[in-house]
């Protein structure tokens, strides 16, 4: 049987996105970063999923069909997490698809990826 082995993100710059990236997750390189490839991990272990990058040239999607959905464990914590994430360099986004109750907040890393923060508690 198969199963995701990392999450794979294309990527402007190599140096900007591992910043951001390991400062947003706490992950760490699983091994030295290469100029166009760089797998983290969580820096304590935990079992969670890799995220890899990859250097692209590939213009980024205004709606991507596929995107990483991070979890915040209630309100506070989003609004906490969200404010964090812009002071790494993340971006808010212009985004026309939010359904009157959303319980997400769209972002966008350095590289303009698209990225939600969720409200876990808000189906609870």
């Amino acid at each position: 049987m198969l199963k995701i082995g990392s999450l794979v993100l294309g990527v402007d710059d190599m140096e900007r996105a591992l910043h951001f990236w390991t400062e947003a997750l706490g992950y760490v390189p699983r091994e030295e970063p290469e100029d166009r490839w760089a797998v983290l991990v969580p820096a304590e272990g935990a079992a969670a999923p890799q995220l890899a990058l990859m250097l692209s040239g590939t213009p980024v999607q205004r709606h991507p069909r596929v995107h990483l959905d991070l979890y915040a464990d209630d309100a506070a914590d989003q609004a906490a997490q969200i404010e964090r994430l812009l002071a790494l360099g993340a971006r808010r986004t212009d985004w026309d698809l939010y359904p009157e109750d959303a319980d997400f907040v769209v972002l966008e890393d350095p590289d303009g990826n698209r990225f939600c923060v969720i409200d876990t508690s808000w189906g609870a």
